[in-house]
């Protein structure tokens, strides 16, 4: 390759990276940016969602604690404010109170009364209480100065975890104290009992991060620290949620609320990705939607610039062709100005060879007359006949002449009334001698009376010789030798109608080309052969003439070129 061929070939090799990095940059940006904005709008609603779902789970489960131990301590308040002490003291009263709570709520265990000493004077119950001294225990003292009281999970002296609700009627001396014990299990599985996905869990830590009911996925059991709870970020909303690892790197949702006077939280946790886990379904969608807008763009980026690049290359190559047909189009131009020029110049000679054989022939007239010649001498007759054949020739050579100065007058257009049977036959004679060389028989079938059409003689020349011409080449590379046959005919199609057939038995046309053999610059011709101006230029005459031009055609067998012009006579013709 030399060194412009290498140049050329490394600007095209620029050119075609350029294009291909645009295709599939551009198409990106839009991509990158819908499915970005989508997925951060879609996401966020997600997230806010889910915060939203947790928020109004933990709101119902506090509101529900909150009524359930408000309960509970009404049923203490309803039983306290029904007796007096003496009467509550006796014996099976309380027993039979317990018994209605029980049927009230399971949630009771026991149930026990207190005088203002702290003394356990009866008790209804699994455990051996009765007797028990209570003034210094924790419970006692904050029930005896706020006269209700619903403690923390402790031990006491059954110990096993458990916890009271407490309330006190009179005050001194008088004053004595109602407390039931709540069933541990029956307030765990009530807390617990949320369910949210695969992980979702509450429990309740107490002021200092000590576990009130156990958590459902372990590690922490009732009455035990709960080591997240130091971390927890302070908060004075009503329901805080944040998101937090746990001892285990395990990233949770939390959602906390206060309960009892702030003396209980409520934790609700649910694992970040099974809380968020439609979040992830987004992102995987998403992730995959881009791949595959990636691929999809990548794909069709490289298909679309090779295609584009070929048809670049295509396009200089049909420019460089265009290029040379029209080099050589001037070039028949100039021969064909050229042929009119050696037309004109021949006829000078033709018209004295004219002038000097009609003086011969005067002569030879004279010396019969005189008879100084024998007109039956074998000589005289031979000499006569060789003046009689140069009078043909001349007279052809004329014909020739006056039809290619025709054919090359550059004259505007004027339409005239034509008829198939006096054009058609006289063009033929301009290329009788060509297929006569060529092996080529020339049959013609033009009704002399035929009916005229309306056009421009030397337009219709051109149109004529371009199919004879182009029926020749056909034929020359079929039958090279012999055998080769051009039939033209015209005759009236139908009382509006002529029509005129232009058939060879040449190599015909490919079907993939039929269609194009109208087209401007289209030849199936080698370089230099053709322009492939021709049968466009003539279609574009014909249709001049209101007419119709079209072609059949057989690979190998030959082709019909057809032409439909309007009569003279009819409202189609050309004014």
């Amino acid at each position: 390759m030399d060194k412009k061929g290498l140049e050329e070939d490394i600007r095209a090799r620029r050119v075609k990276r350029n294009i291909l990095t645009y295709m599939i940059v551009i198409p990106l940006i839009p991509l990158f940016l819908a499915v970005g904005i989508s997925f951060y709008y879609f996401t966020t609603a997600l997230e806010n969602s889910s915060t939203h779902s947790l928020k109004r789970i933990v709101g119902d489960h506090r509101d529900m604690i909150e009524s359930f131990l408000l309960e509970r301590k009404s049923d203490l308040e309803l039983v306290a404010n029904l007796f007096d002490f003496e009467s509550i003291s006796r014996n099976q009263v309380i027993d039979d109170m317990f018994e209605i709570l029980k049927i009230k709520s399971g949630a009771f265990i026991d149930l026990g009364l207190f005088d203002s000493r702290g003394l356990h004077v009866r008790y209804s119950g699994q455990y051996q209480l009765t007797g028990k001294l209570y003034k210094d225990e924790f419970w006692f003292r904050e029930v005896m100065e706020k006269g209700r009281y619903i403690s923390d999970v402790f031990l006491g002296y059954r110990n096993v975890p458990h916890f009271i609700i407490a309330v006190k009627k009179g005050a001194g001396e008088d004053a004595w104290i109602l407390r039931a014990t709540i069933d541990t299990l029956f307030f765990d599985r009530m807390v617990s009992g949320v369910r949210i996905g695969r992980s979702g869990e509450a429990y309740i830590l107490n002021n200092n991060g000590i576990a009130q009911t156990g958590r459902r996925s372990g590690g922490v059991n009732v009455m035990e620290e709960a080591p997240e709870f130091s971390a927890f970020p302070s908060s004075d909303s009503p329901i805080h949620t944040f998101l937090k690892s746990d001892p285990q790197g395990i990233k949770y949702l939390y959602a906390t609320t206060w309960l009892k006077d702030l003396d209980w939280l409520l934790v609700v946790r649910q694992e970040k990705k099974d809380a968020f886990r439609f979040f992830y379904y987004a992102l995987y969608a998403s992730l995959v939607i881009v791949a595959l807008g990636i691929a999809i763009i990548v794909g069709m980026s490289f298909f679309m610039t090779e295609k584009l690049f070929k048809r670049m290359e295509q396009l200089g190559r049909d420019k460089k062709d265009l290029g040379n047909q029209l080099i050589r189009a001037t070039q028949l131009a100039e021969v064909g100005e050229m042929a009119a020029g050696f037309a004109h110049e021949i006829n000078n000679p033709l018209q004295i060879i004219k002038s000097e054989h009609a003086l011969m022939a005067s002569i030879f007239e004279d010396l019969s007359e005189n008879k100084k010649i024998d007109p039956k001498d074998e000589e005289i007759l031979e000499l006569e006949d060789s003046l009689s054949q140069i009078a043909l020739q001349v007279s052809r050579c004329s014909d020739i002449t006056r039809a290619i100065l025709k054919f090359g007058r550059k004259n505007e257009t004027r339409v005239q009334l034509l008829y198939p049977g006096e054009q058609i036959p006289e063009i033929l004679k301009m290329i009788e001698q060509r297929a006569s060389v060529e092996g080529i028989a020339v049959f013609q079938n033009i009704p002399e009376d035929l009916s005229g059409f309306m056009g421009d003689a030397s337009q219709f020349q051109q149109v004529m010789l371009n199919l004879f011409n182009n029926a020749i080449d056909a034929i020359k590379e079929q039958h090279p030798d012999a055998g080769g046959r051009l039939d033209v005919q015209a005759f009236l199609k139908d009382e509006k109608w002529i029509e005129i057939r232009v058939t060879d038995n040449g190599a015909g046309i490919h079907p993939e080309h039929i269609e194009k053999v109208f087209s401007p610059f289209f030849t199936t011709k080698p370089v230099g052969k053709g322009t492939g101006l021709g049968l466009s230029v003539c279609y574009g005459i014909i249709e001049s003439f209101a007419g119709t031009m079209d072609v059949t055609s057989r690979v190998n067998d030959g082709t019909t070129f057809i032409i439909t012009l309007p009569k003279a006579d009819t409202e189609n013709q050309i004014q």
